[in-house]
């Protein structure tokens, strides 16, 4: 008989309902990932104990860590389900690879693990993450810019919203408004972009209040959890600089 998956999930209907772990045993295969774990538990959603139980619920759309929907907790570590590989991950215990599952924690929760993530989308529209442009015709050719603008703003754009930074960040809690670093990111994005510029002074002022980049206590979590290895503490260290010019030409009666 091969190796099994024994894995153990966090479970809550809800918000306002009592959270619970149910425990389930899979046969495993190679390459299996932790979403390929939860397919095979909901085919047949039977606890270790014998109990018939609703399927767990979780995200997942692309399956290639670009959507950010299957952000959770993977043994005590907040990564993409998708990319998350059995072997890889778990530690054996006697015949069976030993997995704990648990939702976001800074997130409100929907159910079992999945989490609302609307935070995030609401912070890019606080830093107006998007570039202004007035009709849809031809405006020609784009000003040239430098290669190493043009790689950083690449690496930027890779970022899906999955979480994983305000997950590891300790300034992301119950009593700060902190933005995070993936919107911070967003800002630096849209700022070096040409056209997208014409909007970094009210990017500025926002991230310098107090939801912005001052609240940042500069732990660097948040680089060290990014899936996509975004340079974020380089994109923190540019905002203090930019910040502090913008707001140094404002008080001078140069703002602009």
């Amino acid at each position: 008989m091969g190796r099994t998956v024994r894995i153990k999930i966090l479970r809550q209907d809800g918000a306002a309902n009592e959270s619970h772990w149910d425990v389930f045993e899979i046969a495993h295969r190679e390459k299996m990932n932790v979403v390929s774990a939860l397919m095979e538990i909901r085919k047949r959603p039977s606890t270790t104990e014998g109990k018939d139980v609703v399927p767990p619920a979780w995200e997942a759309a692309c399956l290639e860590e670009v959507c950010g929907s299957c952000t959770m907790n993977i043994n005590g570590r907040v990564r993409q389900a998708c990319t998350a590989m059995i072997e890889e991950l778990c530690e054996v215990e006697g015949d069976a690879y030993v997995l704990t599952l648990e939702p976001m924690k800074k997130f409100p929760l929907v159910r079992d693990l999945i989490v609302d993530r609307s935070r995030m989308f609401e912070g890019l529209i606080k830093v107006k993450a998007w570039v202004p442009i007035d009709g849809s015709y031809d405006r020609g050719a784009a000003p040239p810019q430098d290669d190493s603008i043009r790689k950083l703003r690449y690496k930027l754009s890779e970022c899906m919203t999955c979480g994983c930074c305000m997950e590891a960040c300790p300034q992301v809690n119950a009593d700060s408004e902190f933005i995070g670093a993936s919107a911070l990111g967003q800002t630096l994005l849209f700022n070096l972009h040409p056209v997208g510029s014409s909007l970094k002074g009210d990017r500025y002022d926002y991230i310098t209040s107090e939801e912005g980049i001052t609240n940042c206590g500069n732990a660097q979590n948040c680089a060290k959890a990014c899936p996509k290895e975004l340079p974020l503490t380089q994109v923190i260290a540019q905002l203090n600089r930019d910040t502090t010019v913008h707001k140094l030409r404002e008080w001078i009666g140069l703002a602009g």
